[in-house]
């Protein structure tokens, strides 16, 4: 337990949220929440002044935790988490999605780059924007927080495709017409084959004006469980704001929003 989620469930109780907090669960809550980084170990008398309550009724309370699993008895006498804690924060972290893990890493990206980043995910033929963070000048984008868009432009896109199956990549490509959004779109299969094994070499997209005139994508892939890419984070710019020399340095930044992202997600995995 986390000193601020302890400052925070006191600041309920003074509030007065509880108006009774005299019953057992209760007073479990309050036992859990002695549990910071400076202190992982408590004894039945630091719980007994903590709650002003006798040390009988403190143990007592400690008993019943100890019965079901949430603190363990530590020698020579003391009390720590137990198992049951450790696999409730195990199904916390599984319940977060994937854009509540990767929104904060998209947002120190914005602050890094200012530019806009995107969550983007492939849905067989298509991918959808899942999250936009938006910088300080707003890019107008085909992309927006749950729009489906073609697979064959844009960075985002090109480097979902590049890592499907040979059999979805051509289903994908190999349909006569692809959609064209403007004059730089690549819509020949034989050269968005040749372009995807370029992506997979580089483990990176850069697109200009292939979907929106005069933007510039940057995309890479993230790897979720089994090192299956599993999304896309992408900056999104006006072209004239990167330039080809300033291209390898956002790209950097972006593969390593990508790194970090998957960590996350295998970290809830594990």
């Amino acid at each position: 337990m986390s000193c601020s989620f302890s400052c925070m469930t006191g600041q309920i109780a003074r509030s007065g949220a509880y108006r009774d907090r005299n019953s057992t669960a209760d007073r479990a809550l309050d036992i859990l929440q002695l549990f910071e980084d400076a202190r992982l170990v408590v004894s039945g008398a630091e719980v007994a002044d903590q709650l002003g309550v006798a040390r009988s009724t403190a143990y007592r309370y400690l008993q019943s935790l100890v019965a079901s699993g949430f603190v363990e008895e530590h020698k020579p006498a003391g009390y720590r988490l137990g198992p049951r804690v450790l696999e409730l924060a195990r199904l916390a972290r599984k319940g977060l999605g994937l854009s509540e893990v990767a929104r904060p890493v998209m947002k120190a990206l914005v602050e890094e780059v200012g530019e806009t980043v995107l969550l983007t995910r492939r849905t067989g033929v298509t991918v959808v924007c899942l999250e936009r963070e938006e910088a300080d000048h707003p890019v107008r984008l085909s992309y927006e927080r749950g729009h489906v868009l073609p697979i064959n432009a844009g960075a985002a896109a090109l480097v979902l495709l590049a890592y499907a199956t040979p059999e979805e990549v051509s289903t994908a490509i190999e349909r006569d017409p692809l959609p064209r959004f403007t004059g730089a779109t690549v819509t020949e299969a034989a050269a968005l084959h040749e372009r995807l094994t370029v992506i997979r070499k580089e483990g990176l997209a850069v697109t200009r004006g292939e979907l929106d005139p005069d933007v510039l994508g940057i995309a890479a892939p993230i790897r979720g469980a089994n090192e299956a890419v599993v999304a896309a984070v992408s900056v999104a710019a006006l072209s004239h704001r990167v330039p080809d020399g300033l291209v390898p340095a956002v790209a950097a930044k972006v593969k390593a929003a990508a790194a970090a992202i998957g960590d996350r997600l295998r970290l809830l995995d594990s």
